[in-house]
């Protein structure tokens, strides 16, 4: 049946979305569940140090946090998805709610090796989709003056893994100079900016998660799903 005013709509599959939709039935109690990526190898890998202190602040806020290590990671299917460490990676990112990203910058973009772990989380995983609805936060380092291209481009990732990118973010400049021979990020603005980040994650995560199934529920696919639905059952011969 179509809607008259709108012909092109299928009214058995169009939704208005309403305020008590977005009421969760039992609100989840646990902490909020948080990955953290970052994107280099080095021994002192200051996008580690600062995915370190945000898990430390994510902590105190009452999250729960993991930091997935990439150090023997494959290069994107350079080896089956079962490996160990793409297995590892997946599972994280299926276990969290929300996401940090924090990547170097090196020419100008973030890391191969911050793009690599991007690009071993699939867009679905079977019928899940591992990154759908789920909060993300974005920060960089830098080894000399402030830029944006990295948070940027992973704002533009986020996008496309179909996750809820929070507006603040983290671009820290001469990073090497922001911390000190404990290897703890030293008190600064960009210290409280990391801050701010943290809190706004935690803040979108807890509205975010009990509604992300809600809020990502597309006519589209409503529609593809009904229509593949009719092509089975109608189908003349099994």
């Amino acid at each position: 049946m179509k809607i008259p005013e709108l012909p092109n709509i299928d009214s058995g599959l169009f939704r208005a979305p309403t305020r008590e939709q977005l009421i969760p039935a039992v609100p989840s109690d646990h902490a909020p569940r948080i990955l953290l990526l970052y994107g280099s190898l080095r021994e002192r890998s200051f996008s580690r140090l600062a995915a370190e202190e945000a898990a430390r602040l994510l902590t105190a806020m009452g999250a729960e946090t993991r930091i997935f290590n990439p150090r023997g990671l494959p290069l994107a299917d350079a080896e089956d998805a079962s490996h160990p460490k793409v297995q590892e990676l997946r599972e994280l990112a299926q276990w969290a709610e929300g996401m940090v990203w924090c990547s170097p910058e090196r020419h100008g973009a973030m890391t191969g090796i911050m793009k690599t772990q991007i690009d071993w989380i699939p867009l679905s995983l079977g019928a899940v989709r591992p990154t759908q609805g789920k909060t993300l936060a974005v920060m960089q380092v830098c080894g000399g003056s402030q830029s944006f291209n990295v948070v940027n481009q992973l704002r533009v990732l986020g996008r496309w893994m179909r996750m809820v990118t929070i507006p603040n973010q983290s671009s820290v400049p001469k990073a090497y100079m922001e911390f000190d021979d404990n290897d703890r990020m030293k008190p600064s603005p960009y210290y409280d900016r990391i801050v701010d980040v943290m809190e706004e994650l935690v803040k979108f995560t807890l509205l975010v998660r009990d509604r992300s199934g809600y809020l990502t529920d597309r006519y589209s696919e409503r529609k593809e799903s009904a229509e593949e639905l009719s092509k089975r059952v109608n189908q003349r011969s099994i």
